[in-house]
């Protein structure tokens, strides 16, 4: 293993003049800079980089540093395999900067052989327009609800400063802009508008993260980004949801339970996945209640990687939940 980590950096040594970028460098293949444009005081920014081991070696993140306060940077996954990839979540508070502010963030790759990259987040944080508050963060959300939140979008500068429209694509949630007063100064305008941003029924199960865009008549920043975040929940949960049956003999059978818990009374329609050593033991039934146990039995059939996932059907959602059952199998 040592061998081919040296080999590998060898080759980066080898094929890249001492003056060049470091190898690390090369595992943001998306690039290592993100501008924001100009931004609203108060905004909420957010932008995702994909780091991937290109190498033939496992690499471990070691550290990620911030040059500023203003902004924060978290990984997903600190240890990747070859050809996997991660996320570098980069977060720039709006609130903390005017003007235009560039900021640096650094990620150390390692840990036997050491290389650093630095990704840029730039913006301009522009005065007149601010946001309160500056995104809409829905939070954990159980899937189906609906909740509404709204932020206050207020102007004051030289320009009749008008919102027509709100963009945005491919998301999980709906948008209304009014306008509640507009006024004429001596050196301008001052307008104030309130954003209503609802969260969609059918929001799948799972993280978001998107910009809103409001369409302004601005001639020189036309559109206005805004962060929306929800964690839309499963109505149904699954524990544990991974089953670790470790080393396990083909000749031994391994008995495994789960319970599956909702927030209101529910039956189980069906399990699928069952099948090649793993069995559902006794019958579904029709009965409801908000906590159901169901217990399997697991025993491999040849050696080698054992692996299973089972998808429970509900009558609470449509969107099944899942158990990972793994081991490994020998005589």
């Amino acid at each position: 293993m040592r061998k081919a980590y040296l080999a590998i950096v060898a080759l980066v040594i080898a094929v890249a003049p001492a003056s060049a970028e470091a190898w690390a460098e090369k595992m943001f293949k998306d690039g290592l800079t993100h501008d924001f444009g100009t931004v609203p005081r108060g905004a909420q920014l957010v932008h995702r980089f994909t780091i991937t081991n290109i190498y033939a070696v496992r690499m471990e993140i070691t550290n990620v540093k911030s040059g500023c306060g203003c902004v924060s940077a978290t990984m997903t996954k600190r240890v990747l395999e070859p050809r996997e990839s991660t996320t570098l979540e980069v977060r720039m508070d709006g609130k903390r900067f005017v003007g235009p502010k560039t900021v640096g963030v650094s990620i150390t790759v390692g840990p036997e052989f050491i290389s650093t990259a630095e990704v840029k987040i730039t913006a301009n944080g522009r005065t007149d327009i601010v946001f309160n508050p500056g995104q809409v963060d829905f939070g954990a959300v159980a899937r189906g609800q609906t909740p509404i939140n709204k932020v206050e979008v207020e102007y004051a500068g030289a320009l009749d400063w008008k919102v027509d429209q709100v963009l945005a694509k491919d998301v999980p949630y709906t948008a209304k802009i009014e306008e509640y007063y507009r006024r004429k100064t001596r050196t301008g305008y001052q307008v104030g508008y309130r954003l209503s941003v609802s969260l969609k029924p059918d929001a799948p199960v799972g993280i978001h993260k998107h910009n809103m865009y409001l369409r302004t008549n601005d001639p020189t920043n036309s559109l206005v980004p805004i962060l929306i975040e929800s964690s839309v929940q499963s109505l149904v949960q699954v524990s544990p949801s991974q089953l670790d049956l470790g080393a396990i003999k083909t000749d031994t059978q391994l008995v495994r339970r789960v319970v599956v818990r909702g927030n209101k009374p529910f039956s189980i329609k069906g399990v699928e996945g069952t099948g090649n050593g793993v069995v559902l033991e006794g019958e579904i039934t029709s009965r409801e209640a908000t906590a159901h146990f169901l217990t399997f039995k697991c025993q491999a059939t040849k050696e080698g990687a054992f692996r299973h996932k089972l998808e429970i059907k509900t009558s609470l959602q449509d969107t099944p939940v899942s158990v990972l059952i793994e081991g490994t199998a020998s005589k």
